[in-house]
This record gives C-alpha cells, sequence and structure tokens, in this order.
C-alpha cells in the first residue's frame, strides 16, 4: 500500500481524495468516458502496485497528475488505439445535445501540449512554476503554451460567436 508520511494510505481514501481529480483529466487527456475510465482505473493500479512512499500530500497529488498525463500520451501512441473503429450501433447515433458554450470542447481539440498547461492551470488551479514541475518543463515554456493555447481558443471560440 502507497504510505505518506509513513501512514500506510487505504485504496478507499486514495480513491475518494484524488479519483475525480484524476478520472476528470483522464477524460480530458483522451477525449473519451470509456478511455478515460480506463487510463484512470490504469493510474491507480500503477499506484497500488508501485508501493510508492511519499513525503507528502503534494507529492502524492504530483506523483498521481504526472501518472495520469503519462498514461494519456501512451494511450495516444498505443497501436490498438490505432485499429479500433466505433460500433455501428453507435454510427448513426444522435450527437449529444451541446448545452455549453464548446470552450471544453476547444480545449480538448487543443494538441497535448497545450491542453495539459490549460488545464491544470485553469480547471486544477496550478500556477504556471507548479505545472513546470509536474510536466517536466521550464516555467517560461509553461507561460508561452498557455498564450499560445489561448489564442488558438481564441480562433476556435470566434468561429462559433460569429
Amino acid at each position: 500500500m502507497p504510505s505518506l508520511n509513513g501512514t500506510p494510505l487505504s485504496c478507499e481514501e486514495i480513491l475518494e481524495r484524488y479519483g475525480p481529480l484524476v478520472y476528470r483529466m483522464a477524460i480530458q487527456g483522451t477525449g473519451s468516458v470509456a478511455d478515460g475510465e480506463d487510463v484512470a482505473q490504469e493510474v491507480f493500479v500503477s499506484l497500488i502496485r508501485g508501493d510508492p512512499a511519499f513525503t507528502d500530500d503534494t507529492h502524492l497529488r504530483a506523483w498521481l497528475i504526472r501518472a495520469t498525463a503519462n498514461r494519456c500520451k501512451s494511450w495516444g501512441r498505443s497501436p490498438w488505439r490505432k485499429r479500433t473503429v466505433p460500433l455501428d450501433e453507435f454510427r448513426d447515433a444522435a450527437p449529444p445535445p451541446s448545452g455549453g458554450s464548446g470552450v471544453l470542447e476547444a480545449v480538448a481539440a487543443l494538441p497535448p501540449k497545450y491542453r495539459w498547461p490549460v488545464y491544470l492551470h485553469y480547471i486544477e488551479g496550478y500556477t504556471a512554476g507548479e505545472i513546470g514541475q509536474l510536466l517536466g518543463c521550464p516555467r517560461n515554456t509553461v507561460l508561452s503554451r498557455l498564450s499560445r493555447a489561448r489564442e488558438k481558443l481564441k480562433d476556435a471560440l470566434k468561429e462559433e460567436w460569429t
């Protein structure tokens, strides 16, 4: 079992505390609820099997964010994913109603190098320095990617509003 400051954490406690974060990130990273569920499950299985020791809550949270981002990258490169096709019965299904403003769809359409900083900054509330540590890149790179992502979102959403 993973431990926090030498105290073992139960699976239930980990899932209750961090499940929503990992689940949201996995769905955002894969663009699909079903694939997001698979990725989230893989992250928690690797956490339990790995049996790591964490110094504090922030360390555990950072490990989960990094592991989720890495699993989503692996999912995107998977040859299995490239060979799948939609089920015939869902091909003619009506699209879900769009009650939102399209912002989340526009964020999901961004390339991963822009999507992750936007998600971590605007949804999870991390600073550019913290995002840089989580993603393994310099703070200024994160700031550049946030700026470029805002421009891409502005262009994408401008078409929707005009």
